[in-house]
């Protein structure tokens, strides 16, 4: 049996959730967008009675650097759906098989992309706008990101350091810190889990994108600059940095950034992790030009050759599942007869992501 659904998630994303209508207000919009259409593929095991699958699909709440057009899905599962992960705006698939047998499913979405930037220079940094409602959250701790402790010593103490008093000083005087003290470590098992308090305990600052911009987000949030990250993947080649970009097959190009909030501007995207890969990458110090050129760009801008999933913390995916409570959502999760299966370890469920850019009414090969 096979079944479709299909979701026009722009029409949705207005009820889902309100954007300050200050938030987006001073960004520069290059004029070049790309289409992307991304898909899953995924086989679970037909061993056992039931298997049950969550997807991050891209996010359905419209800016303008990301706009989703819809999602289309295909397969055997006994039940499917387009649904909004627990606790968040953000959009998820869901499947489930009942019995034995094969089990499959194809999942499409297609996305637009804009790079984005945002005007810093003309900020005053005084302004006395107060944070909305829904912002305030983003101020809030999580499981692994606790804002007192270490947390909080460490923040203040860089912004004391910096002699930082206004947000942007104390966003700035954090990302300079991190990418001058953190490193990234090929051998961190996937992304990473961001649990910052163990690293500053430990004094080991490696890690992969989920660790070091977690670091970001939480000394940001502990000196009073509301922070979050924004879990996705790459889908594109990059124009500028080939080890920061990936086409194709994107399997395993799961990446996260984060952005900080300015009362009268909006969100300020950055990604010191970037900084730390790319210097990884191509051998190079920090202080060499073309790290030192990414880090200037990258704190206030990102290349939109990646799309955004969701920026949720602590996600119980479903009460009744024995995945339990995850730092983030961003690989494929599920579980079969019970069991839940590794989503870094191909031999426990099958899937692939593949990314292509659609040109006119075709694919860009």
């Amino acid at each position: 049996m096979k079944r479709r659904d299909f979701i026009k998630l722009a029409g949705v994303s207005g009820a889902l959730f309100h954007f300050s209508p200050t938030a987006f207000s001073r960004e520069v919009v290059r004029p070049q967008t790309y289409t992307y259409r991304l898909t899953y593929k995924v086989i679970l095991p037909d061993e056992g009675k039931n298997a049950r699958l969550w997807l991050p699909l891209p996010d359905v709440n419209d800016t303008p650097h990301q706009f989703s057009q819809g999602s289309v899905w295909s397969g055997n599962a006994t039940t499917a759906r387009f649904d909004i992960i627990p606790g968040t705006a953000s959009p998820m698939f869901y499947a489930e098989w009942r019995g034995t047998g094969p089990r499959s499913v194809t999942v499409s979405s297609v996305v637009k992309t804009t790079n984005r930037s945002v005007d810093l220079h003309q900020y005053s940094g005084r302004s006395t706008t107060a944070f909305p409602a829904d912002i305030k959250r983003y101020l809030q701790p999580t499981k692994k990101i606790p804002l007192d402790g270490i947390v909080r010593k460490t923040a203040l103490s860089i912004v004391k350091e910096a002699k930082a008093e206004l947000p942007l000083q104390k966003a700035q005087a954090i990302y300079d810190w991190v990418v001058d003290n953190s490193y990234r470590d090929p051998e961190t098992r996937g992304c990473g889990r961001g649990d910052i308090k163990s690293m500053l305990e430990t004094g080991n600052l490696g890690g992969k994108c989920a660790d070091l911009n977690a670091l970001f987000v939480g000394l940001a949030r502990a000196a009073g600059v509301p922070t979050r990250d924004n879990y996705g993947i790459r889908i594109d080649e990059s124009a500028a940095h080939k080890t920061l970009g990936q086409s194709g097959d994107i399997t395993t190009a799961q990446h996260c950034r984060p952005e900080f909030y300015l009362a009268g501007l909006g969100w300020v995207p950055v990604d010191p992790a970037d900084v730390r890969q790319l210097a990884l990458d191509e051998e190079l110090p920090v202080t060499h030009p073309r790290v030192v050129e990414l880090r200037e760009k990258l704190f206030g801008s990102w290349e939109m050759n990646w799309v955004a999933y969701n920026h949720g913390r602590d996600i119980t995916l479903a009460r009744d599942s024995v995945l339990g409570e995850l730092p983030f959502f961003m690989y494929p999760q599920a579980e079969v007869a019970g069991h839940e299966r590794d989503s870094l370890e191909p031999e426990e469920f099958a899937y692939k992501i593949v990314s292509s850019q659609l040109v006119g009414t075709g694919v860009k090969f």
